[in-house]
């Protein structure tokens, strides 16, 4: 791929395995859609993650406005995953959110970008509504990393 959007979530992955895959699908650019760029989990906070991919020429970019406010989580981690999509899609309408949406369209018109939230299956992860709109307004390739 040239340009467009891989779909990555780092559950399950530990940060050296994940940046390898990064490396391998072509990132140049990881927008972070998490609404706080936080992780219990070992080198996904903000600064590690960004120093880890610094490390391997990968750029890092964080789009807090396309993350998913703690109110809407329970859906998504219960099997409701389109009821959490549907609050999210209507949040996203209401909130100021279309300019990072076009930032996001403008990277993967011309690089390979991964959108990066914690859940490994896109479906089941408020970012595929991200991807969704972005592609909606201008196709571009999109591939998941499971």
């Amino acid at each position: 791929m040239s340009h467009g959007i891989v779909s990555v979530g780092y559950e399950g992955r530990d940060i050296d395995a994940f940046v390898s895959e990064l490396v391998a699908a072509g990132v140049d650019t990881v927008a972070d859609v998490r609404l706080n760029p936080i992780s219990r989990k070992p080198g996904f906070s903000k600064t590690r993650l960004t120093e880890a991919l610094e490390r391997v020429g990968i750029s890092y970019v964080h789009l807090r406005s396309l993350g998913n406010p703690k109110s809407n989580r329970e859906p998504f981690w219960s099997g409701r995953a389109e009821e959490g999509k549907a609050v999210f899609r209507g949040l996203l309408e209401a909130s100021d959110s279309s300019s990072a949406l076009q930032r996001l369209s403008d990277m993967a018109g011309d690089q390979v970008v991964a959108v990066l939230c914690f859940e490994n299956d896109h479906e089941q992860c408020h970012r595929q509504v991200v991807i969704d709109e972005v592609t909606r307004a201008h196709p571009v390739p999109v591939l998941a990393l499971r």
